[in-house]
């Protein structure tokens, strides 16, 4: 039988981050989260947005200040953060027109990845169970990692290579994540997840007439932002869950349907480009895990 977020078990006592909570996938999976008894902080960059989905969710809800595209929010969010149970990497950005973040990368590169990276390694002594990161479906749509160009500094900028550079990034970072946990014996565990293709606003900041037609499109053949958002509800609260497993929707080439193992590209499977980018993700941060 498929998994549902009726399966979640009682959450009450556990504290959860997730960031981009205030819309789409982020606002449904505190919605269940809270329902089952959780503190949920809810990380956004845009503090009054939240507060208004806040005020509408029952249970233990809480907004808090945390900008991804500029790594001094990150900072400043994680030092003001006490103990937590489970970091849900779950903002993002997808296909926008080129620019910068405050700290000068390549913006949805900048935000989906580095960004989330920073923010898992200056919360990791205080995360006490596990840590969910949401890659996608577009992983696949890249035919490498511009390990050495990762800012597009040398190469012509494609918005949609961009997205997917930054998805491949995110689920190699968990996988990576997840390794240097299990080789430090850590009881913490890394989480990769997809959410499948869900109508959310991501839709409708291209800045482009798709914006007004790409929602609808979407609602047809993929799946609503409620369902999309049982992978990481999955992956967050199952006790059981294989962290070397990819958790996501299978039917129609992985956009919608029941949480199950999902399949992923080899170029994601790749441990010596995993190793690499974690490299690089730490010397362009400045942050050092510590296991």
């Amino acid at each position: 039988m498929a998994w549902k977020p009726r399966d979640i078990p009682d959450q009450t006592g556990r504290t959860f981050v997730i960031t981009g909570a205030n819309g789409g996938i982020g606002k449904h999976t505190t919605e269940a989260l809270a329902g089952k008894g959780a503190t949920v902080i809810m990380a956004c960059r845009d503090t009054a947005k939240a507060q208004r989905v806040a005020d509408g969710i029952t249970g233990d809800v809480r907004v808090r200040a945390l900008n991804l595209a500029d790594l001094a929010s990150v900072r400043a969010f994680a030092d003001a953060t006490g103990d937590i149970d489970v970091l849900i990497n779950n903002a993002g950005l997808m296909n926008i027109p080129f620019s910068r973040t405050a700290d000068g990368f390549e913006t949805q590169w900048g935000v989906n990845h580095l960004g989330h990276f920073a923010l898992t390694g200056l919360l990791l002594d205080r995360i006490g169970d596990r840590v969910v990161t949401l890659a996608s479906i577009a992983h696949r749509q890249t035919p490498k990692l511009w390990i050495d160009d990762l800012n597009y500094e040398h190469r012509r900028y494609h918005r949609n290579l961009a997205y997917a550079q930054a998805k491949l990034s995110n689920l190699m970072f968990a996988r990576e994540l997840q390794h240097r946990l299990a080789d430090a014996r850590s009881p913490k565990r890394s989480y990769a997840v997809h959410p499948g293709v869900a109508a959310t606003d991501l839709f409708a900041r291209t800045e482009t007439p798709l914006d007004w037609v790409a929602k609808p499109v979407v609602a047809v053949f993929g799946h609503s932002p409620r369902h999309a958002a049982e992978s990481s509800l999955f992956a967050a609260t199952t006790a059981g869950a294989d962290p070397d497993t990819y958790w996501g929707p299978t039917w129609l080439f992985g956009s919608r349907g029941p949480v199950r193992p999902a399949s992923s590209s080899k170029l994601s499977r790749d441990r010596d480009l995993q190793r690499r980018l974690w490299e690089q993700s730490e010397r362009l941060t400045g942050v050092e895990y510590k296991f």
